[in-house]
């Protein structure tokens, strides 16, 4: 059964970067056929996917944030990473990672929140 954990500071500036870690137990980050993502759920609005890193290595972003997303992954420590710079207070949420099965997220983190504030 798959595992996924965020880890990062729960607290960031705004304007400063974002990074969030999320490690994976139970499956391979490289196993064919599966992508890895993160999502973000605002305290008033509903999931927002922010982007995937398959386990080719490619990644792929949601359009309006993609200018300041960067997923990245270590495969030697089955984790990837999410760095999203120059944050915003309207950007606190719960950030979450999860695994994708075709279109679909089917295996989720538990989340961790993320508060943008001086």
């Amino acid at each position: 059964q798959v595992q996924l954990l965020e880890s990062g500071p729960g607290l960031v500036k705004p304007s400063q970067t974002l990074s969030l870690t999320c490690t994976v137990s139970g499956d391979s980050i490289t196993s064919s056929g599966f992508a890895w993502g993160w999502i973000r759920q605002h305290p008033t609005k509903g999931l927002e996917w922010i982007g995937d890193i398959f386990s080719t290595g490619n990644t792929r972003y949601n359009s309006f944030l993609q200018a300041r997303t960067s997923i990245s992954r270590d495969t030697a420590k089955n984790q990837f990473t999410l760095q999203l710079i120059d944050v915003a207070p309207e950007e606190s949420a719960v950030y979450i990672c999860a695994r994708r099965t075709g279109t679909y997220f089917t295996d989720w983190g538990q989340g961790t929140q993320v508060t943008i504030s001086s």
